[in-house]
């Protein structure tokens, strides 16, 4: 098998399950050292053993992406222990639907502080050290991918302010790919539809039966969808970016 990322480091926030522990194995697996954070230490220490058994490298930091300096330890905590970073996925997110009238204040405080502070810190953290490994072999190219939604596109009745936070990391991720590309820092936004994970059962539960209804008849993607289509975006030839990739399930309108 060609490793296609050997010799490289990649972290990736948000990984104790759905698309960010699927993700962390898949680069793994294509032989990046790989550092896992998230709050759930017990699921972060068994990826990490899985990895390790199939002759990958991993290290665990358990870590909240909201607070900005747990996240700078997280990646000086990286760097420190792989001697460089090529590749970050910021993944972790929450999404809290509902109508916007009376909705629960601390829903639309979670998702911003998560979304787009969380987001944010891991992004500036990272940036000086994927610049510098973008300026090095063995690839001379460094990558941040964002984690969106097709709610960053497309606005819909009973998730305004989920579509909000994610329409705010397109923004942000297209203003710094404009930044940044010249030097060989590939800022790439993947907008996934509808995916079998645990994202929404931190809905409360009329809002989770509403969404089982909706997606009742509908075959959601895989977490391995998704980090499929993440690990394609980062082992491109140098010359080529991939800045935007919209995935919805076959049957997904919208």
């Amino acid at each position: 098998m060609t490793h296609r990322l050997a010799g490289t480091v990649a972290l990736v926030t948000g990984a104790s399950s759905g698309i960010g522990a699927a993700t962390a194995q898949m680069l793994a697996d294509e032989g990046a050292a790989v550092s896992l954070v998230a709050r759930r230490r017990d699921r972060l220490d068994e990826l990490a053993a899985g990895i390790g058994e199939a002759g990958g490298r991993a290290l665990v930091i358990e870590a909240d992406a909201t607070d900005e300096e747990r996240v700078r330890a997280a990646v000086a905590q990286t760097v420190a222990e792989f001697g460089r970073l090529d590749v970050v996925i910021a993944n972790a997110g929450v999404m809290l639907l509902g109508p916007i009238v009376d909705a629960p204040i601390e829903e639309w405080t979670r998702m911003v502080q998560l979304n787009i502070l969380g987001l944010m810190y891991t992004t500036h953290a990272a940036l000086p050290h994927l610049l510098q490994a973008a300026a090095q072999d063995p690839r001379q190219v460094a990558d941040l991918v964002l984690i969106s939604s097709v709610a960053g596109r497309v606005a819909r009745e009973g998730s305004g302010a989920y579509n909000a936070t994610k329409h705010a990391v397109g923004a942000f991720g297209e203003a710094l790919r404009q930044e940044v590309t010249r030097r060989h820092v590939r800022v790439s936004l993947v907008e996934p539809g509808a995916v079998a994970t645990e994202l929404a059962s931190h809905n409360r539960p009329e809002i989770q039966d509403g969404l089982r209804a909706r997606f009742a008849d509908m075959e959601r993607m895989a977490a391995d969808d998704i980090a499929d289509a993440i690990t394609y975006i980062v082992t491109r030839p140098r010359r080529m970016a991939v800045n935007e990739m919209l995935i919805r399930p076959t049957e997904q309108q919208a």
